[in-house]
């Protein structure tokens, strides 16, 4: 689950994390008296997406000549001025692609007069099994374009989780950030805070970018971005309750309230499959044979046939989807529950588009049996090699 820049700021700022004052406004008003509540003279009145680029990206309704998602404004009447163009606008950035989102909330906060620009953040590296903290001097860029350029200028430290973060683990952030003196001792200090955030709030990343050092000689976090571990929202209410629903594409919504594993993507041809790994397997296969897919979907180990149902019904909901491809192994899934629940989901949505099914594993020949006399246009396959073939010519027939 993703949040919101202000929203993570404030989660930051109870661990002692600092950040320059900034109130959230839903309206232009709210923004002005946002403004007015600040010191000034300098704000900035920041887009709030869950999408990064907002300073480089363009407003759609606005042209091309105005300005981004991020900008400076030096008086209280421009912070409301800039809080009407954006407010209800288009926002398109290089991670929203072409759709861009709409902007619904804004951050004003207080202007920095920043000296220098840094990079850090923390992940979960599944590699090494520990907490991963990347630092670089290169701050306020793409880090993937540094990356790739200049990758000597990025430091990667691993934390053992069951060691803790150490002060060494500190003066190896300073190290990194080419940072001496006060700002070193800063730099150990707010590298311990943001960890002891990762590790409470159950973080899958956090990323500062950039953390800035003020020209009177302070650490700040001028932009986050905070992620977090869906498994463990259980264990913490109060960040769920900061989930903004309007940010996330309503069938992954749709799709999380009948415990699906559900991700949109750009393809035409819809999966339904149990098992995560297959799933990939069954994407890559869709690929090899010169089509896209339209999802990723696992519906699991052990799904009832209301569940098949539902995941039926939101791929069908997708209108791009040009084709369906079913492909279940029934272990503990049995591929009888798989097909009465497309059978039941195609009567009840009209099935429109070609539907191919691959089923393998326990009650496979009478889950073929419920398919062949459902009087549906399902198109059998004996494997997946032959399920993939026949549903990209089944879409490319029916264009």
């Amino acid at each position: 689950m993703n949040i919101h820049e202000y929203q993570a700021k404030e989660l930051l700022a109870k661990f002692g994390v600092g950040i320059p004052a900034g109130i959230p406004a839903m309206t232009p008003e709210e923004a002005a008296a946002a403004a007015r509540q600040l010191p000034g003279p300098l704000y900035v009145v920041k887009a709030q997406i869950h999408a990064g680029g907002r300073g480089k990206g363009k407003f759609a309704e606005l042209g091309p000549d105005a300005k981004g998602g991020v900008r400076l404004a030096k008086s209280v009447e421009e912070v409301e001025q800039n809080a009407r163009e954006m407010l209800g606008n288009t926002l398109v950035t290089i991670q929203t692609g072409p759709a861009g989102k709409q902007v619904n909330r804004l951050y004003v906060t207080d202007g920095v007069d920043i000296a220098r620009e840094y990079y850090l953040s923390m992940l979960v590296d599944r590699k090494s099994g520990r907490v991963a903290i990347i630092a670089s001097t290169e701050g306020g860029m793409d880090i993937e374009e540094v990356a790739h350029s200049t990758p000597e200028k990025i430091t990667t430290i691993t934390i053992d989780p069951a060691q803790g973060f150490q002060p060494h683990h500190g003066r190896a952030v300073a190290f990194a950030l080419q940072l001496k003196g006060d700002l070193n001792k800063q730099a150990q200090a707010v590298s311990r805070e943001l960890y002891e955030a990762f590790v409470a709030l159950d973080c899958a990343m956090l990323e500062i970018n950039p953390l800035v050092e003020t020209k009177d000689g302070k650490l700040l976090v001028l932009d986050t971005k905070m992620s977090f571990d869906s498994n463990a929202l259980y264990r913490h209410p109060d960040v769920a309750a900061l989930r903004d629903e309007t940010e996330e594409d309503p069938m992954e919504i749709e799709a999380s309230k009948h415990d699906l594993a559900y991700i949109k993507l750009d393809g035409d041809i819809g999966c339904m499959v149990n098992g995560a790994g297959l799933a990939m397997a069954t994407m890559d296969i869709i690929k090899l044979n010169g089509a896209f897919p339209a999802n990723f979907l696992d519906v699991g180990g052990g799904a009832s046939k209301e569940k098949v149902t539902s995941a039926f019904k939101i791929i069908l909901s997708d209108p791009a989807v040009k084709g369906i491809l079913v492909n279940i192994f029934g272990g503990i899934m049995r591929c009888d529950t798989i097909a009465e629940g497309i059978v039941a989901a195609a009567r009840e949505v009209h099935l429109s588009v070609p539907l191919v099914v691959r089923l393998e594993g326990t009650n496979v020949e009478l889950g073929n049996q419920i398919l062949q006399n459902s009087g549906l246009p399902i198109v059998s396959a004996s494997d997946l090699g032959d399920a993939a073939k026949k549903i990209v010519a089944e879409v490319k027939k029916a264009a």
